[in-house]
């Protein structure tokens, strides 16, 4: 079996596991602490040691970030203490840890997870990997490879970023029911089809296991699927960016 570690790190939770990348699967069950308040760079890193000693982990570690994440320094920070903007975190991190870590971004990695493992598996063409969250996580892939980086969450729709408006948060919070939401999301979906023309969406994110409660209310012209790694493909394709397989 050949493994890395994947760690997935969130506003409300840092959670990890080792992956078995020849099955594409959690080799463990995965651990969760709590997102540090305040986030700051130095109190993730330790919690990052915390899961990594948990399981007594030596070997390679990728760890999901939810910022744009170049070069291993992250340029943004959604949801997490404004200290990781132009933070190298690959460095600061690795320094705290113990282990050389590698960063990607969150959404990106649940996107390579879908597309080696999951429903985007051997699809050619324009994939749209969309995780619906807190925000919207966008990942963009041709052929299989991926266009890092994106943030089509905050595409303007009706003046306001997408995120704002058809985001699982929103969806909560303004107690829209599964119709009303479907609509606002589709919205989304047509423009990003107009601006695209993808070959299939795939649908992530907490709200994915919900997905009987809304998908078949949705009329695009691209087809879509509910990820299938759900909650674990942040983790599986942080394993994927430790072990170099992108």
């Amino acid at each position: 079996m050949t493994k890395a570690f994947g760690i997935d790190i969130g506003g409300s939770g840092v959670k990890g596991a080792p992956v078995d990348l020849e099955k594409g699967c959690l080799a463990a069950p995965r651990y969760r602490i709590p997102t540090p308040r305040p986030s700051t760079p130095a109190a993730v890193g330790q919690v990052v040691r915390r899961l990594l000693d948990h399981f007594e982990w030596s070997g390679q570690v990728g760890c999901t970030f939810p910022a744009v994440v170049k070069a291993g320094i992250t340029r943004t920070a959604a949801n997490v203490d404004g200290a990781w903007i132009d933070c190298r975190a690959d460095e600061a991190l690795s320094a705290i840890a113990g282990r050389e870590l590698h960063l990607v971004n969150d959404a990106d990695a649940a996107g390579l997870a879908e597309v080696r493992y999951g429903a985007a598996r051997d699809t050619r063409g324009t994939v749209i990997v969309l995780t619906l969250g807190t925000g919207i996580g966008s990942a963009v892939f041709l052929d299989g490879h991926l266009l890092p980086n994106t943030e089509f969450g905050h595409l303007e729709i009706r003046g306001k970023a997408a995120e704002r408006r058809a985001s699982d948060r929103v969806r909560k919070e303004e107690d829209l029911d599964w119709a009303t939401w479907a609509k606002r999301l589709e919205e989304y979906l047509r423009r990003m089809e107009d601006l695209f023309w993808p070959d299939l969406f795939v649908i992530g994110g907490g709200v994915s296991k919900r997905h009987e409660s809304f998908l078949p209310l949705l009329q695009t012209r691209t087809p879509i699927e509910p990820a299938r790694l759900r909650n674990d493909a942040g983790i599986i394709g942080a394993a994927l960016r430790a072990a170099g397989r992108v």
